[in-house]
């Protein structure tokens, strides 16, 4: 596919255009080892590393025994030498001479001097290159991998240390067509891995994938290969992958994990990639592959299904549906891949990390690596990090509750880059007068790419054209909360307050224009209104032309656009509310709403009752919470739709020393972790429902895993779930008519 014009903008993508490289790789102490595809075929070039610390003054390393040269950097900055070695190993010593000289060490951000510790990112950064310039990505070879396994009886999960348990079947696919089973019956276990190695090392990959494949299919076949004394020659060199434990945040999640470094391939997990989708969405149900690939509608009708007890007895009578199974998982493993995975395919073209890196920096630390690309390409220096200040954030506020008829909403478009490119408002240590021109051309870039999407007739072009611009919406709406953050070195927390004060100001205005016009406004969210139109104001065009009014009596470079218009509105409180389409679609919003806090049972409880409310059946709703606890009485609820899925945010060990020092009060994720012979670990989901007779239980004291329910002998605690039901159906009485109960 032939670049679009801002594909060379040397900001945003890297001043140094080579094409087609898929992985960066150390070589000794000063080379680096590209691995460029040109077509099927694979060539490698070493090129020359030049390890760099970054300091306040050269006396910082007066004294300093190994070889270095330095450059001093233009403007006023703090960061304004730039000290180059000829050996990673001689920069790594500089760095320790540097924590014993200043008592700094290098994770510190107002040390005197900057380390950064990963080889590949400094390369990427000094020379300008990125990873998949000049790809598609159908050009990335990417193969997919899971493994079932036996677990001995008396035990609920598989232990790769336990001996008695083993790999029983690997499954492998890639994205060319082509697909194996490594089966047990065929192999022993050792020489199922040896056969895996070899797989792969023929198959070549640039991208191996699977999901939960770090902390489950990778540590567990490290492990049996250890056990049977397998070497695991994956690396494109023939070397053995390494591993460490490793964390990374998803919004307010820390997840933990087992990492594995393989040289010359990235390692890709899909369960990751759902975490991040569902910190927007907040809809998946569960992380689970096969639930998240039904709800991406990617599973196959002919998809095979089998019960996680009932795969031992499948390997021993029906083994060739084991093997179907085993290969729907990678199948699907590929497609969500493909779906969630083409964003931070785009950005590795961007911002100067590895692919599989990539997934495990946070946006505003991306941000910051273009940042100090482009002021070390130009020699110029580079902030500190801004010191922590508070500022307030948006306006939002609720001016009526309830049913409310009709409704319009309309936003104020990308309100803080807006405000940012409209005021010109620019961070203090931006001395190269980069940050707006990167916004402004972001901004551009995303326009063209919508209208590319839009207009595109080969559906390949278009899913293109809608990932890249997703991929630039994202980073123009993450500029503003760079700003506010106190890690990075050209963040101004500073100018992230004045931005909200003048946000806030134009939703105000915003307000009182509707006001003047005969609106009323129902509900305010940072960025936009949800109100009822004026008088007089009826069909769609009426609509139309009363939001561009709108926009017209905006300060120059704000825009309103118009976001919808519904039948119905119910006002809940702020953040929190329901809205009805002209089709009778129902739209919800807010956690106290449709939190994956609640259990499943009563999420449809409420989204039905929500529907009949802005149906303006509100009557009904006391029959539908009879049906529900007649329901409840029976037991005719799949124990799913009454169990909590919940994640473990800390580790066990951490929540152990917590509740004895009476730090935090028990709690039934973590309890049920700890009595379960599995290696649980923060970032891990736990399911499980409550048990007992009383409707007033301790839960860490009354519950069981979802897993271990025997639907022949029901033991949930009805009384419980019921009086759940009725304190729910209680906080939006005011809003029912009061002669239905």
């Amino acid at each position: 596919m032939k670049p679009l014009p801002f594909e060379k903008n040397q900001v945003l993508f890297g001043a140094d255009p080579t094409e087609g490289v898929v992985a960066v790789e150390p070589v000794g102490e000063d080379k680096m080892r590209l691995f460029l595809r040109r077509g099927d075929r694979l060539e490698t070039r070493d090129e020359p590393f030049t390890p760099f610390l970054l300091l306040e003054n050269e006396k910082l390393l007066q004294g300093f025994k190994q070889p270095f040269r330095s450059e001093k950097f233009s403007s006023t900055n703090d960061y304004k030498v730039l000290a180059l070695f000829d050996r990673w190993g001689d920069c790594a010593k500089a760095r320790t001479y540097l924590h014993k000289k200043t008592g700094q060490p290098a994770s510190s951000p107002q040390a005197p001097y900057l380390f950064l510790s990963d080889p590949v990112h400094q390369y990427l950064l000094l020379t300008g290159k990125t990873l998949f310039k000049g790809l598609s990505f159908k050009d990335l070879h990417r193969l997919a991998l899971d493994i079932e396994t036996a677990t001995a009886p008396g035990y609920a999960f598989s232990n790769p240390q336990r001996e008695e348990d083993r790999i029983l079947s690997i499954a492998l696919m890639d994205n060319r067509g082509s697909e194996e089973v490594l089966f047990g019956t065929e192999y022993g276990e050792g020489e199922m891995l040896e056969a895996l190695g070899s797989r792969i090392t023929q198959i070549d990959p640039d991208v191996l994938e699977g999901h939960n494949i770090f902390n489950f299919d990778l540590e567990y076949i490290v492990t049996r290969a250890r056990m049977h004394g397998v070497k695991l020659p994956w690396g494109r060199d023939g070397s053995e992958p390494r591993t460490r434990r490793s964390r990374f945040s998803v919004a307010e999640r820390v997840i933990d994990y087992t990492r594995m470094d393989i040289f010359g391939r990235h390692v890709v997990d899909t369960l990751f990639l759902l975490q991040y989708y569902d910190v927007a969405a907040r809809e998946l149900e569960s992380y689970a592959l096969k639930s998240a690939a039904r709800h991406f509608g990617l599973a196959s009708p002919e998809r095979t299904y089998i019960e996680p007890e009932k795969i031992q007895w499948y390997y021993e009578h029906d083994p060739e549906a084991l093997k179907e199974y085993n290969l729907d998982d990678v199948r699907e493993t590929l497609a969500l891949s493909e779906l969630l995975g083409y964003s931070f395919f785009l950005q590795t073209r961007i911002f100067p990390f590895s692919y599989q890196n990539i997934f495990v920096r946070g946006n505003a630390t991306k941000i910051n690596a273009l940042f100090l690309r482009e002021y070390l390409r130009q020699r110029a220096s580079i902030p500190k990090p801004g010191v922590a200040e508070s500022f307030a954030g948006g306006y939002t506020d609720v001016f009526r509750h309830g049913i409310v008829r009709p409704v319009v909403s309309c936003d104020a478009a990308s309100l803080y880059p807006s405000i940012l490119i409209s005021y010109d408002l620019k961070p203090s240590g931006d001395s190269l007068n980069i940050f707006l021109p990167l916004l402004k051309d972001l901004r551009d870039f995303r326009l063209e790419a919508k209208k590319q999407a839009q207009t595109a007739e080969d559906p390949y072009q278009r899913d293109y054209y809608e990932a890249l611009q997703q991929t630039y919406k994202i980073l123009v709406n993450s500029f503003y909360g760079y700003l506010g953050t106190r890690l990075h070195h050209f963040s101004d927390p500073h100018l992230a307050g004045e931005v909200t004060r003048h946000g806030r100001e134009i939703i105000v205005q915003m307000i009182e224009w509707i006001r003047e016009q005969g609106g009323e406004p129902i509900e305010i969210d940072t960025d936009g209104i949800y109100f009822v139109p004026p008088p007089g104001v009826k069909s769609d065009k009426d609509v139309m032309v009363l939001v561009e009014q709108l926009s017209d009596s905006m300060p120059k470079g704000i825009e309103v656009e118009m976001a919808g218009k519904y039948q119905a509105m119910f006002s809940y409180k702020k953040k929190n509310y329901a809205l009805m389409d002209d089709h009778g679609n129902v739209i919800i919003k807010g956690s106290a709403l449709r939190s994956r806090g609640m259990e499943k049972y009563l999420r449809e409880f409420l989204s039905d009752m929500i529907q009949l409310m802005l149906q303006d059946k509100g009557k009904e709703v006391y029959p539908l919470s009879q049906e529900y606890l007649n329901k409840l009485e029976d037991h005719e609820f799949d124990i799913g739709w009454l169990a909590k899925t919940e994640t473990l945010t800390e580790s066990l060990e951490s929540y152990r020393g917590k509740v004895e020092a009476k730090k935090r009060n028990p709690a039934a994720t973590y309890e049920l972790a700890l009595a379960s012979e599995r290696p649980y670990r923060a970032g891990d989901q736990v399911s499980y429902y409550v048990t007992g007779k009383a409707k007033r239980v301790k839960v860490y004291e009354n519950s069981k895993l979802t897993s271990d329910y025997d639907s022949d002998k029901p033991d949930e605690n009805v009384a419980y779930y019921q009086a759940k039901l009725l304190d729910l159906l209680k906080k939006f009485k005011e809003f029912l008519p009061q002669n239905g109960s």
